[in-house]
């Protein structure tokens, strides 16, 4: 079975978007920076060291050591699949990621976001 593409796309190449979408709907870089330090366990300046590496995002979610246990309490469907159903790990980690990002786009509040 070949690996879905986003597995060797970089993440630095997706962050962006994170960003826009939030930013379009009046979030900030700082809240999505914060979202994605709160699912990964890494700090700001491990985020930025993985995105000025351009690393793709199978290794950018296979070397996040803290990832938050708390996540699986993040449901609900993101392009039409159930974050909750998604069998393979690493999809399931992206999954997590795009409602989140959803989520604050939406107007959610981050302590909600973040399952405080």
């Amino acid at each position: 079975m070949t690996k879905h593409r986003i597995y060797t796309t970089s993440f630095a190449s997706v962050y962006p978007l994170y960003v826009k979408k939030a930013e379009r709907k009046g979030r900030t870089r700082a809240e999505v920076d914060e979202i994605i330090c709160w699912l990964t366990g890494y700090s700001p300046d491990e985020l930025a060291a993985h995105i000025e590496k351009e690393t793709d995002f199978e290794t950018f979610f296979a070397e996040a050591s803290n990832i938050n246990p708390a996540r699986t309490l993040i449901k609900g469907v993101v392009c039409g699949v159930r974050v909750e159903e998604v069998e393979e790990p690493t999809m399931r980690e992206i999954r997590y990621l795009d409602k989140l990002i959803d989520e604050l786009a939406k107007g959610k509040a981050m302590e909600k976001i973040l399952r405080a």
